[in-house]
């Protein structure tokens, strides 16, 4: 698949920061392991030895994925972006109609989603129910408890920050 991924530029610094890890820490610490296990004898009969593998196999699958985010990575500078459309990389604040309650979330990359940070997926069905309406605009997410409507009251575009989810009640 060639398809780019959308993502901050935080986003695609974390995803490197992991790949360096996974590199040379985790790698190394896996082969490590390995080689433990293997000094322990009979590898048909040794549970370390398959266990280390499995580990192996799993951190190996994960710097392919990484890698591949990297990639094909369309990292979108949220620092030229303005104006009071949500675009993906704006940080939104809104007010919940009927509860009167203001969150805010930033939409990102799928990979770099945190709802307990206030980063949604730009897939998400809020995302998708926010990008392109601008400030004053009202929208309906459908939400598992039902429909939930919200007031666009604010949009920003920050790069680095984590938005506080409830700023009032």
């Amino acid at each position: 698949m060639s398809d780019k991924i959308p993502m901050t530029a935080s986003g695609k610094a974390k995803l490197t920061d992991e790949l360096k890890k996974l590199k040379t820490v985790e790698r190394p610490r896996i082969v490590r392991e390995i080689e433990e296990a293997r000094a322990h004898g009979d590898l048909s009969e040794n549970a370390e030895y398959k266990f280390a593998k499995e580990k192996q196999s799993h951190i190996e699958g994960r710097i392919q994925q990484v890698e591949d985010w990297l990639a094909r990575a369309d990292v979108i500078d949220v620092s030229k972006l303005s104006g009071d459309r949500v675009l993906f990389g704006a940080t939104v604040s809104l007010e919940d109609t009927e509860g009167e309650k203001t969150v805010r979330y930033r939409i990102v990359g799928e990979f770099e989603a945190d709802l307990k940070k206030g980063l949604i997926s730009v897939t998400s069905p809020i995302a998708r129910s926010l990008i392109g309406k601008e400030v004053g605009d009202t929208v309906v997410v459908q939400a598992p408890g039902g429909p939930r409507e919200y007031e666009i009251l604010e949009v920003d575009f920050v790069e680095d920050e984590e938005p506080a989810l409830a700023e009032g009640a």
